[in-house]
């Protein structure tokens, strides 16, 4: 049965001409809970290979844009409301990014994506604190690139740490819930936090945990398909 599924959204997806399965977990989330909207600036974060651009492009509209980034070189898509920038997401310059949206520090994203995930290694715990890592990244590049009320969608591994994770998300945006989408897979322990509505200026860099902190952000990761 799970190859089944499997199949059917990979089919789904070359059929609609979209390029990764993955396409269908953000739409589930956007339905459900209507992130995306006509004129958004969005911030897609290890958006290879490109089929969360190709959705949220459509969502936004002409007036709006796509700024998506990745480790990874991505074959260009049409249309001129993306663009898709080369390099590490903890590397790259808040002005760069909201350079290529056209927006500026005060104007900001009003979405920020993330599917990010680090190459897994088969150790359940040490993926799913690579999984943690990932997402304090994200969290602190919110900090400066997502406008107040603006919202997050972000992939995690669950674990350990992952309800302190969910309570810190709490702490900043007015309402979150997760989510495990119907085309994830059925052997994945990914789930997707989804933050509607950030508190004004919100902190939101994770606090050190008593250990010292999360491991150092992995320099491999990927997106999950």
């Amino acid at each position: 049965m799970a190859r089944e599924l499997h199949d059917h959204w990979f089919k789904e997806a070359k059929r609609e001409g979209y390029r990764s399965r993955a396409i269908y977990k953000l739409r589930e989330i956007d339905q459900k809970r209507s992130l995306l909207s006509p004129g958004d600036a969005v911030l897609d974060c290890g958006c290879a290979p490109g089929s969360w651009v190709q959705y949220a492009a459509q969502q936004i509209g002409d007036d709006g844009v796509v700024v998506g980034v990745d480790l990874l070189d991505i074959t260009p898509l049409p249309g001129h409301n993306i663009h898709l920038l080369t390099g590490d997401l903890g590397d790259i310059d808040d002005a760069v990014l909201l350079a290529a949206a056209n927006r500026s520090a005060t104007q900001r994203f009003d979405v920020v994506l993330s599917d990010m995930a680090p190459n897994t290694t088969g150790h359940r715990d040490t993926d799913h604190h690579r999984s943690m890592s990932l997402c304090e990244l994200v969290l602190q590049r919110c900090g400066t690139l997502l406008r107040n009320n603006g919202h997050l969608v972000m992939k995690a591994f669950e674990g350990t740490n992952f309800q302190e994770l969910v309570q810190r998300v709490h702490e900043c945006f007015g309402e979150v819930r997760t989510m495990r989408p119907t085309a994830s897979r059925s052997v994945s322990r990914e789930m997707f936090i989804v933050g509607m509505n950030r508190r004004d200026d919100a902190e939101l860099s994770l606090p050190p945990t008593p250990s010292g902190g999360p491991p150092p952000v992995p320099e491999d990761w990927s997106l999950g398909q």
